[in-house]
């Protein structure tokens, strides 16, 4: 070990905070397990909360008001002209997040998990380095990885924030509602930007 170090030993460290990474170390801890999960991101929640699925399907219920609006005249109601105020909507959309990822914080303390925020390299069967943290590194007996997933971008295809090609991440934050778009892909993120 070199000076200065310091290591922290747990039971079983879970490297990932998204929903297989945080259910993982919410059940072990709920066995009675010493639990340290080491999350690169602030929050909890991984792409599925932060930038996938949860600020989609947040948009999908904010489309689903408008299509019932709209369809409310046939039933003897009408509202006036919709406006849409894309930075409300964002707003809202954003605290929707923060709130579910607070929830996740809070049953992690409820269950006495460790939380790390850092990137955890391997060094051996048992150990981790990190960086960017106080700890730099976590013996366990027992690793889960839960690392996620990300947008994976077309070759040759630049994908950049102001571009037309944008992934699901980017296409979340347009900076506005654009008449047309042609999304590629299928899963659940795809999907619900598309209905939106």
């Amino acid at each position: 070990m070199v000076m200065g170090e310091q290591t922290l030993e747990t039971q079983v460290v879970v490297i990932g905070g998204g929903p297989g990474g945080y259910a993982a170390a919410f059940r072990a801890a709920d066995l009675g397990l010493d639990v340290t999960l080491i999350n690169a991101e602030a929050q909890l929640g991984g792409v599925c909360l932060l930038r996938g699925c949860i600020p989609s399907k947040a948009l999908l219920q904010a489309m689903h008001l408008v299509r019932e609006a709209r369809q409310a005249a046939a039933w003897g109601l009408t509202f006036e002209q919709l406006r849409t105020d894309l930075e409300a909507l964002r707003a809202w959309k954003d605290g929707v997040i923060a709130q579910l990822a607070g929830g996740l914080g809070t049953l992690s303390q409820q269950r006495q998990v460790n939380l790390i925020q850092a990137h955890a390299t391997f060094e051996a069967s048992d150990r981790v380095r990190l960086q960017d943290a106080e700890i730099t590194q976590v013996q366990f007996e027992h690793a889960i990885l839960a690392t996620g997933s990300h947008p994976v971008p077309l070759p040759g295809v630049p994908c950049q924030a102001g571009s037309r090609i944008m992934d699901s991440t980017a296409a979340l934050a347009v900076p506005d509602i654009p008449e047309t778009i042609l999304v590629m892909g299928g899963g659940y993120v795809d999907l619900e930007l598309g209905t939106v």
